[in-house]
């Protein structure tokens, strides 16, 4: 199966402090890949660099073959990107951010009003349409955002931490249009830090620690027999707290 991502090298330095060390990421095509690690371990900074929002500081980034920063215009028009900390224009409405969006991708009027309601339809936002998006939710923030990302039907989706402040209702529609976009062929690659949810979402898993890829591969040979949450904290070296570590006045009663 041929890569949809694929990185070697990648870096990052901010000051003296290396955020990405050499990362090299593998996603298949047509694959739903979670990237998990603990904070600091340089996912949302690889994933900058991999959709052109950050410039690297030395390694390869293709996606669908095409290298990121050689041809960064035919890049950005087939990946669709919801990034942490979501940054909206609140004054349009969901309905008009939408058709902003399709009008900067070049997409026909017309074509752009059409996508624009079955997105609002399955998103469950026709309602809110045409509220202002300072009035929505975090989960409808997410879910018009999610739909600006898809509205020009992009090869490749870049999640990071999508489910993050989202309600069960909201985030059970994420998933089913997630699953929806993935079996027509479509790859879509998020971080979380939820092990669960990656468990249950994913069939491709790529684990990072302090900047490096630890592990990756499918989902069952990442886990084996441990459960992915377990695998993880063994991958990542958490420590492990017991008896004998202090804090034996904790939970005590006074007297």
């Amino acid at each position: 199966m041929a890569d949809a991502v694929r990185t070697q090298g990648l870096f990052k330095q901010f000051g003296q402090q290396i955020a990405v060390g050499g990362v090299d990421l593998v996603v298949p095509k047509g694959s739903f890949a979670g990237l998990v690690g603990p904070n600091g371990a340089g996912k949302t900074t690889t994933l900058s660099m991999i959709t052109g929002l950050l410039r690297p500081d030395g390694g390869l980034i293709e996606i669908d073959g095409t290298d990121v920063w050689r041809d960064p215009i035919v890049t950005k028009a087939r990946i669709g990107v919801l990034p942490e900390g979501l940054r909206l224009f609140e004054r349009l409405s969901g309905r008009e951010l939408l058709s902003y969006n399709g009008q900067i991708r070049g997409i026909a009027r017309e074509e752009v009003e059409l996508r624009a309601d079955e997105l609002l339809r399955v998103m469950d936002l026709t309602e809110s349409a045409d509220k202002l998006v300072v009035d929505y939710s975090t989960g409808m923030r997410k879910k018009i955002g999610l739909a600006a990302a898809l509205l020009h039907n992009p090869a490749v989706l870049f999640l990071d931490e999508p489910f993050e402040g989202v309600d069960p209702v909201s985030a059970n529609t994420l998933v089913e249009v997630l699953r929806r976009y993935t079996a027509s062929g479509s790859t879509v690659v998020f971080s979380s830090h939820v092990m669960d949810l990656v468990e249950r979402l994913c069939d491709w898993v790529s684990v990072m620690n302090r900047g490096r890829i630890v592990a990756q591969g499918p989902l069952t040979e990442v886990r084996g027999e441990r459960g992915l949450n377990q695998a993880f904290l063994d991958l990542v070296g958490a420590p492990h707290s017991g008896e004998g570590d202090g804090l034996a006045w904790l939970g005590a009663t006074s007297s």
